[in-house]
């Protein structure tokens, strides 16, 4: 549609940038993702509503939070304006995500897994090799700009056994059960009129996550004598 930026009209927009610092010296490829989206999602929006333009403006996000290493390549913000919340916590910047990373950024310190013991790509890779598709999408949204205020849903299959470092520096060990991964949460965002994301506050229980991976009882806990950061 004329006057939209193409990161609310198409969910891989940002993948075609180019003069981009990729994390990887490439674009993602999002081809698996999207395809469990579009077979197993619960929400059809019509094209170029406010829902789909939501879900397509985060989705653009996620993917410069998670792939491009330099925040003046990031559309989908306004930099000097943007700040990024979990749960009523701090605000963080976009900085602090790039250096962090995404996973880091939204879960805190647990029984199963610590921010703390992890880095960026060895984050990714923990959750990613677990869960190969981590698909997105918004159920609802319940207001628009300038504050848009929305519940979504975050999915996939645990297909592989998780292997990570809790708050205790113990390894955690959770054998892959085949299921699903499903929660859900709301988020409060506050666009400029370029529907850049300014200030992002999500709420959701982190720990549905971890509950859904162990619900098999199939965890184990090893004591090690020291944790690097990997």
């Amino acid at each position: 549609m004329a006057g939209l930026p193409d990161y609310v009209l198409d969910a891989n927009a940002v993948t075609k940038d180019e003069g981009v610092n990729w994390r990887h010296g490439q674009p993602p490829d999002y081809t698996k993702t999207r395809l469990v989206w579009s077979e197993t999602k619960k929400a059809n929006h019509t094209a170029a509503s406010l829902p789909d333009l939501v879900e397509k403006l985060v989705k653009n996000w996620e993917i410069e939070a998670s792939y491009k290493m330099d925040l003046k390549d990031w559309r989908t913000i306004d930099a000097p304006n943007y700040s990024f919340s979990v749960n009523g916590g701090p605000p963080q910047t976009g900085e602090h995500m790039l250096q962090v990373g995404t996973y880091n950024a939204i879960i805190e310190p647990n029984e199963f897994y610590c921010p703390f013991h992890s880095s960026f790509d060895a984050s990714h890779k923990t959750f990613k090799r677990m869960m190969p598709t981590f698909a997105w999408e918004v159920l609802e949204v319940f207001s628009g700009p300038p504050t848009v205020s929305f519940r979504w849903r975050h999915w996939g299959t645990m297909k592989e056994d998780y292997v990570g470092f809790n708050d205790k520096g113990e390894k955690v060990h959770i054998k892959a059960h085949g299921g699903p991964i499903d929660i859900e949460g709301v988020a409060v965002a506050t666009v400029n009129d370029k529907l850049q994301l300014q200030k992002v506050e999500v709420f959701f229980d982190p720990m549905t996550m971890f509950r859904q991976m162990a619900e098999k009882g199939n965890v184990t806990k090893e004591k090690v004598d020291r944790v690097e950061l990997r």
